[in-house]
């Protein structure tokens, strides 16, 4: 059997660009010295998209189910049901929401059962995905639902920023009425369990934002930050959590101070996610903290505008990839060290010998 890490991917929605990442992802073939990735797809659809990328060949392994993968090919689990549909690149349709929907099911089965180790989502149409098995804003919140994980948290990564965010996927006008202390609280401690559980940070340094501009001038513009975000700052630091705060979020990126911080707290999404994508957009991870398994995407879209013309930048996939990868092993690490079970396939990936980990961290 295989010791390298088993990478699930999705194959997002069939008339983006996800086909044309993955192709060029997985074009470079030292990524299968590091895991074996199993993509969620139809080999039609995979093919039709290929004659628009211009990378090198692809070998590889077509299987009705990923209980047999090959370790040193991509292996392809393909969904013979979607045989019929039609690829349109660059629109919105229910029928591609259907098909997007029908891999990322069979992945989540698969990884449930240890099948595969980690999933990496490729972009979805959120609206064209929507039906009676999902009701969800996106990936994030499906996935905690399918995984029974009430405490979890859309986490941004690069090498230099993780910034995660208080609310999600909501109205803007919603935003302030979802700001409570034990909400704030509760994103703190399961940020900082994350830094350091997936992320190998021993003691986190974490940023607090504030919700109004200038953090509410001592609540001139605002009393969220004196009466909720400092309180729940306040009870983090009795649990020995080093949170700092709350800033004000236009000069603490504007001034770079975000470099002094593991970890950055935002209220809410385009606090965080704008100066996310502003710094770290090529390089940028969208990582799911808090869930039972190890979960990450690119942190763009469906390319609807670029889809089938070969223009599509692989490099937020690619890093993805190697995210997955390198947060599985350290919630291993983290595993032996404090003897906090986890669902992940242990003793095989014990035997992951340690040369395996010297070309990871020399990516």
């Amino acid at each position: 059997m295989s010791t390298k890490i088993r990478i699930g991917i999705t194959q997002g929605d069939i008339n983006g660009i996800g086909y044309e990442i993955i192709l060029k992802t997985f074009a470079d073939p030292l990524i299968l010295e590091l895991c074996t990735p199993v993509i969620y797809g139809n080999q039609k659809i995979l093919q039709l998209h290929k004659k628009n990328v211009t990378s090198e060949n692809i070998e590889f392994q077509v299987m009705e189910n990923a209980t047999k993968l090959h370790p040193t090919k991509v292996n392809l689990v393909d969904i013979t049901k979607l045989n019929d549909c039609v690829v349109e690149f660059g629109k919105a349709s229910k029928k591609a929401g259907e098909a997007a929907l029908v891999s990322l099911e069979m992945a989540v089965s698969d990884i449930m059962a240890n099948r595969i180790d980690a999933l990496v989502t490729s972009p979805i149409n959120k609206d064209s995905i929507q039906s009676d098995k999902f009701k969800f804003p996106g990936h994030t919140e499906y996935l905690a639902d399918k995984f029974k994980a009430p405490n979890y948290m859309m986490l941004m990564v690069s090498e230099s920023l993780k910034i995660g965010t208080v609310t999600g996927h909501i109205p803007i006008h919603e935003v302030a009425s979802n700001i409570t202390i034990e909400k704030v609280y509760a994103k703190i401690k399961i940020l900082n369990q994350c830094l350091k559980q997936d992320f190998g940070i021993t003691k986190p340094k974490i940023a607090i934002l504030g919700l109004n501009p200038h953090a509410g001038d001592a609540g001139l513009l605002g009393k969220q930050e004196t009466e909720i975000i400092q309180p729940a700052i306040d009870k983090a630091k009795k649990d020995n959590i080093l949170a700092i705060g709350p800033y004000a979020a236009d000069g603490f990126f504007g001034s770079g101070n975000y470099r002094n911080f593991d970890g950055i707290l935002a209220m809410y999404h385009d606090q965080g996610l704008i100066p996310f994508k502003t710094i770290a957009y090529y390089d940028g991870v969208n990582y799911t903290a808090g869930l039972p398994y190890v979960r990450t995407s690119p942190d763009h879209g469906t390319g609807y505008d670029i889809a089938g013309k070969d223009k599509a930048d692989e490099a937020s996939f690619r890093q993805a990839i190697f995210a997955a990868i390198d947060i599985y092993r350290k919630k291993i690490q983290y595993q032996q060290i404090n003897a906090n079970p986890l669902p992940l396939s242990t003793s095989r990936l014990a035997k992951l010998d340690d040369t395996k980990e010297a070309k990871l961290e020399g990516v």
